[in-house]
Parts: structure tokens; C-alpha cells; sequence
């Protein structure tokens, strides 16, 4: 691959918000919504998919070598350009690369961020419950953040309006324990009318 750096036009010494605001840029010019029914649609296709990969391991780089243009080591929790990224696939609800990505992310260097953004992936899939969960994990760890505190307010008024919300998640097919045992029992109940041997399910 060519330099990252040159792709996104910045030198090495840039800082992370110089990096972020030429990716931003680069992905605001070269976004193919914008070239819709275009002859060159397919090379800004490949030029964003460049951008992306550019993009990504600058961070990477940065990340694994504790890089900072101060000449100071980088912090562990200075996680501040995956984030970015990860809001961004969010954005395109690419869920599974943000997930992946988010849960690279240490143990240790989960702040109220990851929390919000882990919130914002599982809400967007439905899963209201656990997302109200990691959102007060956010507003725990950031109790000044108004984003983090909005998102809660969000969620607890979506529980209120539909009388509450289901504390377990759905499995991966889309059923959770519950739908299983109900469905299980109108088996049963069918088996039995139709003469047969009867269902158990506990």
C-alpha cells in the first residue's frame, strides 16, 4: 500500500485532529452518495476505500507505537481516532465493524466513550435494555457529558412508552428464551389436538 500519509495529503508530524480533519475532508469529497448515476463512480469508490484504509492504519500505527508528534508517549486510553471511526460506521450502520473494532479496545481503557458508543450499537440493533445499561455506565464515568445523558434520557423515555422493555437480549435468530417456551407450548397444545404424544418442555 502507498503512504498513508500521502493519501490523506498530511505529513507524519501531523497531529490526530489534523489527521481527523483531513479524513474527514477526503471522505466528504469522495463520498459516493455524491456520484450517484456517474461515469466515475467506481474510482471514487476505490479512492474512499483508500481513504478508509489509509485512515486506518495511521490509527493502528499510532495505537501499537504509543505515537504522539510531541515525541510523548501516546497514553493507553487515548483512544480518541478509533473512536471517531467507530461513530462513523455507526453513522453508516456498518454495526459489525464498529462492534469488532470497539471491542479491540482494552479492558482497562474503556471509558464513558466506549459505553456510549457500545449503547449506540446494541440500540440501533433493538437491544434497548443492555443499551440503557452501558449508557449509564457512560454517564457514570462522564457525568458532564450532555450526549451521554440525552442518549439515556432517550432510551428510559422509549422503555416508558412502551411499559418497559425486555431485560435479555434476543439470541443471534431472533427469538429469545421466552419465545422458544411459548412456542414450545403451542406445540403442544396442537400435538394434543391432534391425538398425538404430548410435548414437554420443562
Amino acid at each position: 500500500m502507498t503512504d498513508p500519509y500521502k493519501v490523506l495529503g498530511v505529513s507524519r508530524n501531523a497531529t490526530d485532529d489534523e489527521i481527523k480533519k483531513a479524513y474527514r475532508d477526503l471522505a466528504r469529497k469522495y463520498h459516493p452518495d455524491n456520484y450517484v448515476n456517474n461515469p466515475l463512480s467506481d474510482l471514487v469508490e476505490e479512492k474512499m476505500k483508500e481513504i478508509n484504509e489509509a485512515y486506518d492504519q495511521i490509527q493502528k500505527e499510532r495505537a501499537n507505537n504509543g505515537y504522539s508528534p510531541s515525541g510523548k508517549k501516546k497514553s493507553n486510553a487515548s483512544y480518541s481516532g478509533e473512536y471517531i471511526r467507530i461513530r462513523d460506521l455507526i453513522r453508516m450502520n456498518r454495526l459489525g465493524e464498529a462492534e469488532t473494532m470497539l471491542n479491540s479496545i482494552p479492558n482497562l481503557d474503556r471509558n464513558g466513550e466506549w459505553n456510549f458508543l457500545k449503547g449506540c450499537i446494541l440500540e440501533k440493533r433493538g437491544w434497548y435494555f443492555d443499551a440503557q445499561r452501558f449508557f449509564e455506565a457512560a454517564c457514570y464515568m462522564d457525568p458532564d457529558n450532555t450526549e451521554y445523558q440525552d442518549a439515556l434520557n432517550k432510551i428510559k423515555n422509549t422503555a416508558d412508552s412502551f411499559g418497559g422493555y425486555r431485560a435479555s437480549r434476543t439470541s443471534a435468530q431472533g427469538c429469545s428464551s421466552c419465545d422458544i417456551c411459548t412456542s414450545l407450548m403451542c406445540a403442544d397444545c396442537c400435538c394434543e389436538c391432534l391425538g398425538g404424544d404430548l410435548i414437554r418442555c420443562c
